[in-house]
């Protein structure tokens, strides 16, 4: 029975006051839906079904145009029209929307800060500098100053993925130091397989901040160090899998939970062993459910039909579902 966390979901304001960030649970990054044409282009037509889709799996959390959507493959015009295009969407599902800035030059990522806030999105989550990398924690304070202030009346996170950014900053060491600052800094989204350096940011300046954890093999480890908020491209196409976790978690079920971790570990190294994360994920998304949500965008390619078919076989033989 999947955990009901409807009541996970901060509330949406009507106006534009500075409201306290109280969203905890899963949140999923939602992919970006493209045509099938030579150009990829936006297919936004699509996104009220999507929006409902994990409405109805009870997914109360989107983030967009994060790494899972491909954002920093997107024009600024297309950020905002897909921004825009899921405001609309939660309008009706009543879903929590935070929406990525970053990962493009700091004029733009202002714009595109000040045009979510405008949107009275939820929150805002935000890449470091990609090109001037920010070595100190003091260098990405006054980084992230200057997204704040673009939009001082929404929620700010700062998104932790080294893997991809080479920003190394110690995530515990910059959320004890950051004291007052920035005054709508909420917390980061975490996406490391450091669990140690995890903690220490969960903990951070007696737990005032949110520690979205954005590794899908460690929603149960999380769980054991009593983290609560998940933000994993797996609850695109396998919701129940880690809303269960969470569920056995709070019932005292730990060898359950250690059971469907296990399931859903077996899951994302069966789909991500094809290729790029974000090139099988979204061919896992087709072939688990009914959402088309299209092909990749270059750089990213797409998998050949022998790829899927196989990736299809695998999943089945793990006991799920598939459209072969």
């Amino acid at each position: 029975m999947p955990i009901d966390s409807s009541h996970l979901s901060s509330e949406r304001t009507t106006n534009m006051t500075k409201t306290a960030f109280t969203f905890r649970g899963l949140m999923v990054p939602v992919f970006t839906p493209f045509n099938n044409d030579s150009q990829r282009t936006l297919n936004l037509a699509v996104i009220p079904q999507y929006a409902e889709f994990l409405a109805k799996k009870n997914v109360t959390g989107i983030l967009v145009n994060g790494t899972t959507g491909e954002g920093t493959s997107l024009t600024v015009a297309e950020r905002k029209a897909t921004a825009t295009a899921w405001a609309n969407a939660v309008k009706t599902t009543k879903q929590h929307l935070m929406v990525q800035v970053g990962g493009t030059t700091l004029p733009d990522v202002l714009e595109l800060a000040k045009h979510a806030e405008s949107l009275k999105v939820d929150s805002l989550l935000c890449l470091p500098e990609l090109y001037f990398k920010p070595t100190t924690t003091s260098q990405l304070t006054e980084y992230l100053e200057l997204v704040s202030k673009a939009a001082p009346n929404t929620p700010l996170l700062y998104y932790h993925i080294p893997m991809f950014t080479n920003v190394n900053i110690h995530m515990g060491q910059f959320l004890e130091s950051l004291g007052d600052r920035i005054p709508n800094f909420v917390g980061i989204k975490f996406t490391s397989s450091n669990l140690d350096e995890g903690i220490q940011a969960f903990n951070a300046a007696n737990k005032k901040y949110t520690v979205f954890l954005g590794n899908d093999q460690l929603v149960n480890a999380g769980c054991a160090q009593g983290m609560d908020s998940y933000i994993a491209t797996t609850i695109n196409m396998l919701p129940e899998l880690s809303q269960e976790i969470l569920a056995q978690w709070k019932a005292g079920n730990i060898v359950k939970a250690r059971e469907l971790q296990d399931m859903l570990s077996k899951a994302a190294i069966t789909i991500s062993k094809y290729g790029n994360w974000v090139e099988t994920m979204k061919v896992a998304m087709t072939t688990l459910t009914n959402m088309e949500v299209g092909p990749t965008r270059r750089p990213l390619v797409t998998l050949s039909t022998e790829i899927r078919t196989s990736m299809a076989k695998d999943l089945q033989n793990l006991g799920l579902q598939v459209k072969l």
